[in-house]
């Protein structure tokens, strides 16, 4: 029989039925948001997507805290978005922010609320990061012959493909991911990934390359080819000194392509290593203003 999402739209008066009982059934989901807050809708968007993937498996509850300002006050919400989940009757955690598809997904793994081939994948992550890369290999297989509109699946072998340097096969499956996969944030940095390994692959490689800058500091493409090698190895900060300390010399290097780098960088730092990439954009522009 067809499941159908639950996604509700709640108010004080149907907060006890659609929520508290509710949760006596399945995990119920609720963000507390303003309908003009961009990030309010985007964790609506990610939400109500993930109750239509997941039918019946949890209920979607939204409360506009304009609309319900008792709710609002007994559930001290102070900033939006807030996400609460509620099971067995009762709130059991609180999440303030706005989180991404991924930390969503991670969120309702923890309630037991995720596909088999998503569980694999987090197995194959494991034996890859242990070094058992065939292992992880197998394990990806057997995830999207079990689920294969799951396109995670797919980006996760292409990361596989890029760390063993199988820089064929890697760009192979990304070409045939959707626009939207693309386009997304984990998209975005297979592709850099990609174009950073394949332009390491073109040049002496690193061992060749350090020896040269040793010799000669002065050698400034050796030295951009040592950083593309760096960062091709996930080295970016030691990469971003080389660069850096390239434009000290020539700010307009190759036609720009040391600075165009360091941007890239500094976007693949931003996500994860927010500290680092605004270090690095300071540098930057302290070089430029020079």
């Amino acid at each position: 029989m067809h499941k159908e999402a639950c996604i509700f739209e709640v108010t004080e008066k149907t907060f006890a039925t659609a929520v508290i009982e509710n949760a006596l059934k399945a995990p119920v989901v609720v963000t507390f948001i303003r309908l003009l807050s961009e990030h309010c809708m985007s964790v609506d968007a990610i939400f109500s997507s993930l109750a239509n993937e997941f039918p019946g498996d949890f209920i979607f509850a939204k409360v506009d805290i304009d609309e319900q300002p008792e709710l609002r006050k007994q559930y001290e919400i102070e900033n939006v978005p807030t996400i609460m989940i509620f099971q067995n009757g009762e709130a059991r955690r609180v999440e303030m922010g706005t989180p991404n598809e991924h930390e969503a997904r991670a969120l309702l793994a923890e309630l037991n609320i995720q596909h088999e081939s998503d569980l694999l994948r987090e197995q194959a992550r494991a034996k890859h990061i242990a070094g058992d890369t065939a292992a992880a290999i197998m394990l990806l297989t057997q995830a999207i012959q079990k689920h294969p509109s799951n396109t995670r699946v797919a980006m996760d072998m292409i990361q596989v493909f890029i760390d063993i340097n199988e820089l064929g096969n890697a760009q192979g499956l990304y070409n045939k991911l959707p626009e939207r996969d693309r386009t997304s944030e984990q998209g975005k940095s297979l592709n850099d990934q990609l174009l950073f390994a394949q332009a390491a692959a073109r040049t002496d490689g690193l061992t060749a390359l350090q020896q040269l800058v040793t010799e000669d500091a002065n050698d400034l493409s050796s030295r951009f080819d040592l950083a593309v090698c760096l960062i091709a190895q996930h080295d970016g900060k030691q990469a971003m000194d080389h660069l850096l300390a390239i434009l000290a010399q020539d700010i307009a290097f190759k036609e720009g392509a040391a600075r165009e780098m360091i941007i890239t960088i500094i976007r693949i730092f931003k996500a994860k290593h927010p500290d680092i990439s605004q270090e690095y954009q300071r540098k930057l522009n302290n070089l430029i203003a020079q």
